[in-house]
């Protein structure tokens, strides 16, 4: 009775204690992302989707480590509002050495609960351009300007970083290396390594957006990768102005051979595929509309050139408008987000020569006299096997056929066939011309 008494007790004891460790908060970590990439629809993707993965583990905080030539300015505003909203603390760590945080990775940077850069690093450059780098009206250039300089002071103004410095950026362009912005107030931290930048940070209070003050305990803490899921990765590479281009480009010569050989089936195939994925990539890129119509004018002038002898005149009018239509097809406010002159080049160029070779095999191939069937006897030079007075047997082909005659022929003249009906031909005698031009099938 004792044993049975202190074995519930053990079992009683043992049943608390598991339920006291399974109630106590799992080891906090801290996540971490990387952007390595122009800010486009793709990034605000991921760093949301960390965002809720930090929340939902009840993460310490969210590492982003970023190095950035810039972006879209819908998809930056997307991502700060993300990040001031965020209830994990969000540290933006420009890494490794070389990397930087340019344009729209200005204002990433200056929206996280720490910024923090690598030596080595540097940030700025953030004034606002027109999607294509073209010349604003000089009232449309103050609107933009302005409403750029309103998001830096509103972020950097609540982040107590230096508002007026982080102002120049925006209105004159100007660019910080990382001991620039640490003296200027501009970040937090500069720091080599993530554990070095843990360590500058243990025990330090921050501000949040809405003005709570966390304390932040992240030395030895464990860092836990986050990265992109499959789809993402595919739309990320998809998203490369490059990429799209070549895509739309190869996918609309396979389309154009597949119209030119019915039944390929392969071509067709492969077309619809790339240029559903280029539509897919140019509805999330901002795509001047003018410049898909020139890349299919080019094709139109290739066809023209194999059609007509212009010694290569359309051929060469057709790669340099599918070069333009290329340059200009990306509206980006970034070099590294529009389509490269290499690459436009390396598409057009054999592009063009490769479809204007299948269109003069095509065209050919189509003016030809057709030599099988009925239709091959159009032409050809029989032999009279007897009288034709205007009926009469014929030897063409190595067939005897009936045959009626425009005059009379005697047996053993040749004859030309110049039209077939049913199975009857009619034929006109041969002429010394007609024989040399077609060759005799007796």
């Amino acid at each position: 009775m004792r044993l049975f008494r202190r074995s519930s007790i053990v079992s009683g004891l043992l049943a608390g204690l598991l339920l006291l460790v399974a109630a106590l908060p799992a080891s906090a970590e801290v996540l971490k992302i990387v952007v390595n990439d122009a800010i486009h629809p793709i990034t605000t993707e991921y760093i949301t989707r960390a965002i809720a993965e930090a929340e939902k583990n009840k993460d310490e905080a969210l590492l982003i480590e970023i190095n950035t030539p810039g972006g879209l300015l819908d998809s930056t505003r997307d991502i700060i509002e993300r990040i001031v909203a965020s209830p994990v603390p969000v540290i933006i760590y420009v890494t490794p050495s070389g990397s930087r945080a340019a344009s729209a990775g200005f204002f990433i940077l200056e929206s996280a609960d720490v910024a923090a850069m690598a030596p080595g690093t540097n940030t700025g450059a953030a004034h606002p351009v027109t999607l294509g780098g073209g010349k604003m009206d000089d009232v449309m250039k103050e609107k933009i300007e302005n409403d750029s300089a309103a998001l830096m002071r509103s972020v950097v103004g609540k982040r107590g970083r230096n508002v007026e410095v982080a102002e120049t950026a925006v209105r004159q362009s100007k660019s910080f290396t990382d001991q620039e912005a640490l003296s200027q107030k501009l970040i937090d931290y500069v720091a080599p390594t993530e554990e070095d930048l843990f360590k500058q940070l243990q025990g330090k209070q921050v501000k949040r957006f809405n003005g709570q003050t966390v304390t932040l305990n992240l030395a030895g803490q464990s860092i836990r990768p986050f990265d992109m899921t499959l789809k993402q990765h595919i739309l990320a590479y998809l998203l490369d102005p490059n990429i799209a281009f070549i895509l739309f480009a190869v996918g609309a010569l396979a389309l154009y051979v597949e119209f030119n050989h019915p039944g390929a089936v392969v071509p067709g195939t492969v077309g619809v595929v790339f240029i559903l994925l280029a539509i897919f990539a140019f509805n999330l890129l901002p795509v001047r509309f003018a410049a898909v119509v020139l890349i299919l004018a080019s094709f139109a002038l290739f066809a023209l050139e194999a059609k007509f002898t212009t010694h290569g005149v359309l051929a060469i009018g057709g790669i340099v408008t599918l070069t333009l239509g290329g340059l200009l097809l990306v509206d980006a406010p970034i070099p590294e987000m529009r389509v490269h002159l290499l690459t436009a080049l390396a598409v057009s160029i054999p592009l063009g020569i490769i479809t204007v070779f299948l269109m003069s095999i095509a065209l050919k191939a189509r003016a030809n006299k057709v030599v099988t069937g009925v239709q091959g006897l159009i032409g050809e030079i029989g032999l009279a096997q007897s009288p034709l007075s205007p009926k009469g047997k014929v030897f063409v082909h190595g067939e005897i056929w009936d045959a009626i005659s425009s005059s009379d022929v005697p047996a053993g003249q040749s004859v030309v066939v110049r039209r077939v009906e049913g199975f009857q031909l009619q034929v006109d005698p041969a002429t010394a011309n007609s024989q040399l031009s077609t060759g005799t099938s007796l």
